[in-house]
C-alpha cells in the first residue's frame, strides 16, 4: 500500500553492501522506508534492548559473530521480530539452515531487486505476525487446560495418539503417546471407541458422546466430544478429542432416577385412585383447614368451570361463594367437630351462575388421628330443583282450578238472580230516585264484574272452550289500535306494524280480542309516564331447529304477534311467576292477577304458545305465537330456501349453550365454519386473534361479563369494516335504535329459524344494507 511505513534495521558490515540496499530501498515508491544500518551486531543487539523494528536485515558473517551463531543470538534478543537472513551465493546452505531455526526468509546478495526486497520484507513481517498470534492462542490454551479438568489429544488416521494434554486419571502422558485404544483399555471399551472415531474419520463430522471406560480396574464416565483434524489442504487426517470425567454427576444422576422411579410409581397409585374419583359426576374436593383447595376432580371442573389448575390452591370459599355465609361457617365448624355434615348450599361457577347442590362434607385425620382436610363431595340438584318447582307450581295450578271449578257453578248460581234482580228492579220501579237508580247500576256493574272474574277463572283451570273459525287477524289488530288510540292517554304513542300477505289463523275472535286487549292494559300500566306501545304481527314458517330452541312450538306455519312497551320492564324474578294466577305487582284494587293467566289458557286453547323478553328500565316484549291455517298461497322472498355458505368463518357469541349448539348446527349444515364465545371479553379475544379470518358476527345483545352493545364498539375500534348481526329476545324500538346507533343495521330477532339466520348472513356478507 502506498505511504507504508517500514522501520528496518540493516546489520551488515560492508558498506558497499549497505549503499547497494540504501539505493533499493530509494527506487522502491510503494513504501517509506526508515533504514538504521549497524555493523556489529553488540550494536544491533543494543538497538534492539531500545527500540521497536518492523523487521531485521542480518547478514550471518559480521565482524564480532560468525555463522549461525549469529542468527541465534539476535533471534533470542527480538523474538518477536521477522528477520530476514543475508546471504552470499556460496553461503545459501546456511541461510536455510537458519530459517530452520526461525528465520522468515533469507536473501542472496547480489540477487536483490527493491520490489523483491519489500516482497520479502512484508512476507516476513505477515509470518511473523501469523506466528505471534499462534503462539499467544497456544498459551492461552495451554493456561485453560492447565487449570481444567479436561482430558485432550490427537490422535492420527491409525488411531495412535500423536499428541496428549491432562493424561486422565491412572495413566501418564508417556504411557498414552504413540499407542492405540487397544493398547492401553479393555477390548470392549476400545471396540466402542473405535467404531466412534472412526465414524468421525469417515463422515468428517463431530459427534458427542457419553462413554463409560475402565481404567485399571476402575470404571469412569466421560462426556466424550471427537472433532475431524484437518490438514491445510482441509483433509482428514485424524482426530482431536477433549474429554471430562463425569463420573460423580452420573452417580448423582443414578440416584435422582431411583428416586423419579420411586416417585413414578407413588404418582401413578396416585393417579389411579384420582382417575377413580374422576370417574364420577359428583364435584370432589379436599381442602386443608385453611380453607385452601388441595383437590379438585374432573366433576367439579365439570361442574364449576373452574380447571385444577386454578381452583387448587385458593381459597374456597371465595372461590365458591359470592359472599360469606353464616351456613358455610356453621357447616365448616360441625364438619371439623362433629367429622360430617351433609346439606344443600347455593355455589357459585365461573361463569358467576349460580347452581345448588347436595354437599356432604367429611373430615380426614392423617396417621396419628390430627385432623388435616376436609372432603367435600357436591352433587348438582340445581335441575331437580328447577324440575320439582315446575312440578309444584303445576300442582299448585291444578290445585286452583279444581278448586276454581269446584266453587264456580255455585258462585254462578249466587250471581245469577243478583244480576237478574238488579236489572228487573228498575222495570218495577220506574219511578224510584236518583240515589235508588244509581245503586242499582252499581248492584249490576258488580255482579257483572263477579261473572267476568269466574269466567277467567275458568279459563284458566280448565282451558278455554269457544267456536273456532278461520280469522284475519289484521282486521281485530286494527280494532284493537283504534280502541287504544281513542282510550289510552296521550302520552302513549301507538303504533302498528301489519303486513298485506298475513296468513289467516283458526280461532275464537272474541277471545283472542281479550288477549291483545289484556296484554295491552298491561303494558299502558308499565308506561305511568309515557312512552310507546307497537302492536307488529308477521307470517313465520318454524323449522325443526327453532322448534329446539323452544319446546312448546312445532313446525310448521305460524302468526307471531308481538305486543312490546317502552315500559318500567320485568325483573327476572317476576318473569317466572307473571303467568300464575292471581299474581300481580299492582297495587290493592287495581289488578286481580288473572290476565296473563288467561292469555295462556285462551292462546294454548289456540294451539300457540306465549314468549316473554323483558329487562328492567328498557321495556317488555310479549310474543303470541298462532299456528297458521289455509296454507301458504305465495312465498315471500325471505321465505325462499337461501343459499348455501363457502367457508366462511363466523363468530358466534351467545351465552346459552343451547343456542350456541342449534346455531354450529345450522351454519354448519350449510358450509359455514363456526368460531364460539359465551361472552363480549371472549368474543373481542377471538376476533383480536382471527380478525383476518373471521367474516361476519353473529352476536348477542345481553351477555354476561360485558354486554353486547359494548363488545361491539370494541370491535369496530379493532376493525371499522367488521360486519356485525345484532340478536335478541327484546326487540323494542329503544333497543333497536341503540344497535343501529353503532352502525348495526342487521337485526335477528330470538328464536329465529334456520332460513332467518342464513338470509341474514347472506344481508351482510353481500353488503346489503
Amino acid at each position: 500500500m502506498a505511504g507504508e511505513n517500514i522501520k528496518v534495521l540493516l546489520v551488515e558490515d560492508n558498506p558497499g553492501d549497505v549503499l547497494l540496499l540504501q539505493e533499493l530501498f530509494k527506487e522502491v515508491t510503494t513504501v517509506v522506508v526508515e533504514l538504521m544500518p549497524v555493523e556489529r551486531l553488540f550494536e544491533a543487539l543494543n538497538y534492539l534492548t531500545n527500540e521497536i523494528f518492523d523487521v531485521i536485515l542480518l547478514d550471518l558473517s559480521l565482524p564480532d559473530s560468525q555463522g549461525l551463531q549469529t542468527f541465534v543470538i539476535a533471534h533470542n534478543q527480538a523474538q518477536a521480530t521477522p528477520i530476514i537472513v543475508l546471504t552470499g551465493i556460496d553461503d545459501e546452505t546456511l541461510a536455510i539452515r537458519a530459517m530452520q531455526e526461525g528465520a522468515q526468509d533469507y536473501l542472496v546478495k547480489g540477487q536483490v531487486t527493491g520490489d523483491l526486497l519489500v516482497r520479502s520484507m512484508r512476507y516476513a513481517i505477515e509470518r511473523q505476525r501469523a506466528d505471534n498470534a499462534l503462539r499467544q492462542s497456544e498459551e492461552r490454551f495451554r493456561v485453560a487446560l492447565k487449570n481444567s479438568p479436561i482430558f485432550v489429544y490427537n490422535q492420527d488416521r491409525d488411531l495412535r495418539y500423536t499428541w496428549v494434554y491432562n493424561a486422565p486419571s491412572g495413566l501418564t502422558v508417556e504411557e498414552i503417546l504413540g499407542k492405540q485404544d487397544l493398547d492401553i483399555i479393555p477390548v470392549e471399551d476400545a471396540q466402542r471407541l473405535i467404531t466412534i472415531k472412526r465414524g468421525v474419520l469417515t463422515t468428517g463430522v463431530g459427534t458427542r458422546e457419553e462413554v463409560s471406560i475402565t481404567i485399571k480396574n476402575t470404571t469412569r464416565y466421560y462426556d466424550l466430544t471427537i472433532e475431524p483434524l484437518r490438514n491445510e489442504s482441509q483433509e482428514v487426517v485424524g482426530v482431536t478429542c477433549a474429554s471430562i470425567d463425569i463420573s460423580e454427576r452420573q452417580a448423582a444422576l443414578r440416584e435422582r432416577q431411583a428416586a423419579l422411579c420411586d416417585r413414578k410409581l407413588a404418582e401413578e397409585k396416585i393417579r389411579e385412585q384420582a382417575a377413580l374419583l374422576d370417574v364420577t359426576t359428583d364435584a370432589i374436593c379436599v381442602r386443608d383447614l385453611n380453607n385452601q383447595i388441595i383437590f379438585w376432580n374432573k366433576g367439579a371442573e365439570t361442574l364449576y368451570g373452574w380447571q385444577a389448575t386454578e381452583a387448587c390452591g385458593k381459597n374456597a370459599s371465595k372461590l365458591l361463594y359470592d359472599e360469606p355465609s353464616p351456613e358455610i361457617e356453621a357447616a365448616l365448624l360441625q364438619a371439623i367437630s362433629k367429622g360430617k355434615w351433609q346439606g344443600e348450599l347455593t355455589k357459585l361457577t365461573k361463569m358467576n351462575k349460580e347452581v345448588l347442590v347436595a354437599s356432604r362434607w367429611s373430615l380426614v385425620c392423617d396417621e396419628q388421628g390430627k385432623p388435616k382436610s376436609i372432603l367435600t363431595v357436591d352433587t348438582d340438584i340445581t335441575e331437580k330443583k328447577h324440575l320439582e318447582a315446575q312440578l309444584f307450581r303445576a300442582q299448585r295450578l291444578e290445585s286452583i282450578g279444581t278448586l276454581a271449578s269446584g266453587i264456580a257453578h255455585d258462585l254462578n248460581n249466587i250471581l245469577t238472580p243478583i244480576l237478574a234482580g238488579a236489572q228487573l228492579l228498575p222495570l218495577k220501579f220506574p219511578n224510584a230516585d236518583e240515589r235508588t237508580r244509581h245503586l242499582l247500576e252499581i248492584l249490576e256493574t258488580n255482579a257483572r264484574r263477579g261473572a267476568d272474574l269466574v269466567k277467567q277463572v275458568l279459563s284458566f283451570a280448565r282451558g278455554v272452550e269457544g267456536k273456532h273459525i278461520t280469522l284475519q287477524l289484521r282486521h281485530i289488530i286494527v280494532e284493537i289500535a283504534k280502541i287504544l288510540q281513542e282510550t289510552f292517554p296521550k302520552s302513549i304513542e301507538i303504533s302498528t306494524d301489519i303486513p298485506q300477505d298475513l296468513w289467516m289463523v283458526s280461532g275464537d275472535s272474541t277471545q283472542l280480542h281479550q288477549v291483545l286487549m289484556n296484554l295491552c292494559v298491561n303494558a299502558r300500566d308499565a308506561m305511568p309516564n309515557g312512552g310507546t306501545l307497537n302492536l307488529s304481527v308477521e307470517n313465520l314458517l318454524i323449522d325443526e331447529n327453532y322448534a329446539r330452541m323452544n319446546l312448546e312450538a312445532k313446525q310448521g306455519p305460524y302468526i307471531v304477534i308481538t305486543v312490546s312497551d317502552s315500559g318500567v320492564g320485568i325483573s327476572k324474578e317476576m318473569l317466572d311467576r307473571i303467568f300464575e294466577p292471581f299474581f300481580t305487582t299492582k297495587d290493592v284494587g287495581q289488578g286481580t292477577g288473572l290476565g296473563l293467566s288467561t292469555v295462556l289458557g285462551i292462546v294454548k286453547s289456540h294451539g300457540g304458545f306465549v314468549n316473554v323478553y323483558s329487562e328492567p328500565g328498557n321495556g317488555t316484549s310479549f310474543k303470541v305465537y298462532l299456528p297458521a291455517v289455509g296454507g301458504i298461497e305465495t312465498l315471500r322472498p325471505k321465505d325462499l330456501p337461501p343459499q348455501t355458505g363457502h367457508g366462511e368463518l363466523i363468530l358466534v357469541v351467545d351465552d346459552e349453550v343451547a343456542i350456541q349448539e342449534v346455531t354450529i348446527t345450522s351454519l354448519e349444515a350449510h358450509n359455514y365454519k363456526i368460531l364460539v364465545a359465551s361472552d363480549g371479553i371472549e368474543a373481542i379475544a377471538l376476533y383480536a386473534q382471527n380478525r383476518d379470518k373471521i367474516s361476519a358476527v353473529l352476536m348477542d345483545i345481553m351477555l354476561p361479563s360485558l354486554d353486547g352493545l359494548t363488545a361491539i364498539r370494541t370491535l369496530q375500534k379493532i376493525n371499522p369494516q367488521v360486519k356485525i348481526i345484532a340478536s335478541s329476545g327484546l326487540i323494542s324500538d329503544k333497543k333497536l335504535s341503540a344497535v343501529a346507533a353503532i352502525g348495526v343495521n342487521t337485526f335477528l330477532s330470538k328464536p329465529y329459524t334456520v332460513n332467518e339466520l342464513l338470509l341474514s348472513l347472506q344481508k351482510v356478507l353481500s353488503g346489503v344494507k
